[in-house]
């Protein structure tokens, strides 16, 4: 036997909730279906039984009112006489009893198809009572042993003389259609049930089915593996959930990938100046003696620290990117910004530095990230040209966006490099050789310009230079609140 905690998983779930309140459904309006046809056949057995009723007494009210006696050709003098003529002419319906009342005792009964052989003592007398104190009435009940029966009094007048008549029913066959039939509407109800719950247990199995194997996969899902998928048919609400959470999981392997890229690279470029360093204090420690010899390894193992700072530096920076105070926006005057960066530029490197375009207007963004951005640029550029290639700085204003570049007449970079240059330690060919550098400056231009809400684009060709240009929305129209870091 199922134990209770055994039981209560499964009448959690969501399948299980969902056919029992389909079936609570169908029960419910079967029931109620059920209990309005039976009113509805017994509202229409007792209308049968009034008309009956009603016939009978329009042909005693006729023979009455109208009729003659055969014996004399003239009209009835007693009500007993009217009885006679009545109960000869007239044979009952089927479970139908006559009877005819005088002076308050019975005087004639026709009960040859009436269920009953005999009234019940009880009921007769409620009838003589009836008969003498009451002029007429509406349809009423008795109970007897085969259920409940109908009847009505019609008082009856002739002269001094008085009389009643009594038709009474006891729809025994009737009401036994009535419980058949509603007999048969259960069993067919219950039939219907079970098909209708094998039908909903197939359907809700179906259309639950993504929920079921998004759960699986959810499960089986580990940060090694996250390549299983929910395979997805048709374009319903399910299959858009699925597609939907396939979506997710190839972000997170992207992201996971990514992760797992840059612990590799970042590992592999701090390795080198640790090496480096270690090895070089080893030297210190064991084999160098000599002063100058000295220094030159202390300056060596001194500049690898620094490169690792320079590295560790930038990744802090990358990381924080996320955290909701990056940024911290301001108003600026792009004339002035422009110009003062071509005077920081300049100083990188003696290189023909020159200023293409300085528009007029302001923008609300970060300054001081610009700034570093811009500066990343222009160190790329200067590690890509020579003394005599031109770097450029310019910037305008496009429909509200500020687009802010860097130009060189450098050696350029080539198509099949230009997806990677962004990437976090990617250098382009034959980097390593002519400068040190982290790998990480365009990196960080990308990162910048992304919390900006902007892009970077580049054109480059080998050979032709290269030119990497901001784009960058007003924060003011990307939604930023006014007054939110923002130093008026």
């Amino acid at each position: 036997m199922r134990s209770r905690s055994g039981w209560l998983p499964a009448t959690r779930s969501i399948h299980t909730r969902i056919l029992l309140s389909y079936v609570g459904l169908i029960v419910l309006a079967s029931g109620l279906s059920t209990i309005a046809i039976r009113e509805v056949l017994l509202i229409r057995l007792e209308h049968r039984v009034q008309a009956s009723v009603q016939q009978e007494f329009l042909e005693m009210d006729l023979l009455v009112s109208q009729g003659s006696d055969p014996r004399t050709g003239a009209a009835f003098t007693s009500v007993e006489r009217a009885f006679d003529v009545y109960f000869q002419r007239n044979v009952p319906n089927n479970e139908e009893a006559m009877l005819a009342f005088s002076d308050g005792k019975i005087y004639r009964s026709s009960m040859t198809r009436f269920p009953l052989e005999r009234l019940p003592q009880p009921v007769m007398e409620r009838l003589g009572t009836s008969a003498r104190t009451r002029a007429g009435g509406e349809l009423e009940r008795f109970d007897t042993a085969q259920g409940e029966a109908f009847y009505r009094i019609m008082p009856v007048t002739i002269g001094n003389d008085r009389g009643a008549f009594v038709v009474t029913f006891l729809p025994i066959e009737e009401r036994a259609e009535i419980a058949d039939l509603l007999l048969y509407s259960v069993a067919a109800i219950l039939g219907v049930l079970l098909l209708a719950s094998a039908c909903a247990w197939l359907m809700t199995s179906r259309v639950l089915g993504p929920v079921r194997q998004l759960t699986d996969t959810a499960r089986l899902i580990s940060q090694s593996d996250l390549t299983r998928r929910i395979p997805v048919t048709g374009r319903d609400e399910a299959a858009v959930m699925a597609r939907t959470f396939n979506a997710m999981l190839d972000r997170l392997e992207a992201v996971f990938r990514r992760e797992r890229e840059f612990i590799v690279d970042a590992s592999h470029e701090l390795r080198g100046p640790l090496t480096i360093s270690l090895g070089n204090l080893g030297l210190l420690e064991h084999a160098v003696t000599d002063e100058e010899d000295r220094r030159r390894t202390i300056a060596i193992v001194s500049d690898e620290l620094e490169r690792m700072g320079r590295i560790v530096g930038d990744l802090h920076l990358l990381a924080d990117v996320a955290h909701p105070q990056f940024l911290q926006p301001e108003w600026i005057d792009l004339e002035i910004f422009v110009v003062e960066l071509v005077a920081k530029l300049s100083a990188l490197a003696p290189r023909p530095w020159q200023l293409d375009e300085a528009p007029q207007g302001r923008i609300l963004a970060d300054r001081h990230r610009l700034t570093e951005a811009v500066i990343n640029l222009a160190d790329n550029a200067v590690h890509n040209t020579e003394p005599t290639d031109t770097v450029a700085l310019g910037a305008s204003l496009d429909g509200g966006d500020l687009r802010l570049w860097v130009r060189d007449t450098g050696r350029g970079i080539p198509l099949e490099e230009q997806s990677r240059v962004f990437d976090r330690f990617r250098r382009g060919a034959g980097a390593q050789s002519r400068y040190r550098g982290t790998g990480l400056g365009l990196s960080i231009v990308r990162a910048i310009a992304q919390a900006h809400g902007g892009r970077v684009e580049l054109v480059s060709r080998p050979g032709a230079g290269a030119t990497f240009t901001l784009v960058i929305p007003d924060l003011l129209r990307k939604g930023w609140p006014v007054g939110q870091n923002l130093d008026r």
